[in-house]
């Protein structure tokens, strides 16, 4: 085998790095508050019923809202995409607001969707599992749509180890 570097370590982390994902803004709901946050690490991981996991850091406050039951939403951030990614990517406290100046639809209980989104997919939490620095929150999807054409976002980062 050839490493592209002589560290082991560095190499390991440039070939992790190299599984794509997509990224995602998720939504999320407690009473009256809600946020939004980037995530990258979703994955479908059933058929039937379909559910998708998502792996929230164990440091996020919100990880506290995903408890059996609550909805999210996974909104699909499109090709293109950079307003989305600016400013979800610096993230929100749980008090601050998230959505000022995007333009979003509310309906009901579910958090908000938005509607640059190349499309979105509405989830209830099913189950959770702690897995190393993070939490797998298991999501049953039960509605979801394509909002725009195109293609979503397709994210590989340079090193496995670190966001």
């Amino acid at each position: 085998m050839t490493n592209a570097t002589t560290d082991p370590s560095e190499s390991l982390a440039a070939a992790l790095g190299r599984v794509p994902s997509g990224l995602f803004v998720l939504t999320a709901r407690n009473g009256d508050r809600e946020t939004g946050m980037l995530a990258s690490w979703v994955q479908q991981c059933s058929f039937d019923p379909p559910q998708v996991t998502v792996a929230l850091n164990n440091t996020r406050d919100v990880l506290e809202w995903f408890t059996d039951g609550t909805v999210f939403v996974l909104n699909v951030v499109p090709e293109g995409g950079k307003t989305l990614v600016a400013h979800f990517g610096k993230g929100f406290a749980l008090d601050e607001p998230a959505f000022t100046g995007l333009d979003v639809i509310r309906e009901r209980d579910t958090p908000p969707v938005l509607r640059a989104a190349h499309a979105y997919i509405v989830c209830r939490v099913v189950g959770r599992v702690v897995a190393g620095d993070h939490t797998l929150v298991i999501g049953r999807v039960t509605a979801g749509a394509v909002l725009h054409d195109g293609k979503p976002t397709v994210h590989v980062r340079k090193n496995g180890l670190r966001y």
